[in-house]
């Protein structure tokens, strides 16, 4: 887990920026609409990422308190394929030196042992399984994020995993721009460097949602 946080004067410019001293845009939330999305907690980051380990009893602890709220969690996993949409090869075939692109996807399939949840999670058997194939799961044809939400009646959502930065912050940002009232939580997001990390949250937090501890968010679901 990130030692780092956002820094104390970035949070009194947001105060200044929203006005009346306010440090949060969202004060409550209804757990019952409200969801957990666990992004890309895969053997694959987990084993590429040092400070993923960290983040899982976080990750834990906010999905007993929302599922005991009456909320939901959903475990997003990337999911890619050698051929078909789920190539991407735009991606893969451009950005990575030759050849990496051929085995991230291989590691990245359904049935490869990289493709897997990492085995600390606490994942139900009532909990939704997503698979998406960008890096934001609620763009057009990456998922089918989006429509289990709304049936499930969800305004807002709650966003951890990996890469605090890249999916993580792609998968936010949507959900905002969709009308979700959206939080990442700093400590249960993790990235490569606590640069990336801090990068990732800044970004976002500026227009795109609000940025909240694991306590902060149990206090949000399960007022005392």
């Amino acid at each position: 887990m990130h030692k780092v946080t956002l820094p104390e004067e970035f949070r009194r410019q947001l105060e200044q920026r929203r006005g009346a001293g306010r440090r949060h845009i969202f004060n409550s939330i209804e757990p019952k609409k409200t969801a957990l999305l666990v992004v890309d907690m895969q053997n694959f980051f987990i084993d590429a990422i040092p400070t993923a380990r960290g983040i899982v009893p976080n990750i834990n602890r906010l999905a007993g308190a929302l599922r005991n709220a009456g909320g939901l969690v959903v475990w997003i996993r990337a999911s890619h394929s050698e051929t078909g949409h789920a190539a991407w090869t735009l991606f893969f075939d451009n950005f990575l030196k030759p050849g990496l692109g051929a085995e991230i996807r291989r590691q990245l399939s359904p049935g490869h042992p990289a493709h897997e949840f990492f085995e600390a999670l606490d994942i139900r058997a009532e909990d939704p399984i997503v698979d998406k194939d960008r890096f934001s799961a609620f763009i057009q044809g990456a998922s089918n994020l989006e429509e289990i939400l709304r049936a499930s009646d969800i305004d807002t959502v709650l966003v951890v995993g990996t890469n605090t930065d890249v999916c993580c912050e792609s998968t936010a940002r949507d959900a905002m721009m969709l009308d979700f009232k959206t939080f990442m939580v700093e400590d249960a997001n993790a990235a490569k460097d606590d640069q990336d990390h801090i990068d990732g949250l800044r970004t976002f937090v500026q227009v795109f949602g609000d940025v909240i501890t694991t306590d902060e968010a149990l206090k949000l679901i399960a007022p005392s």
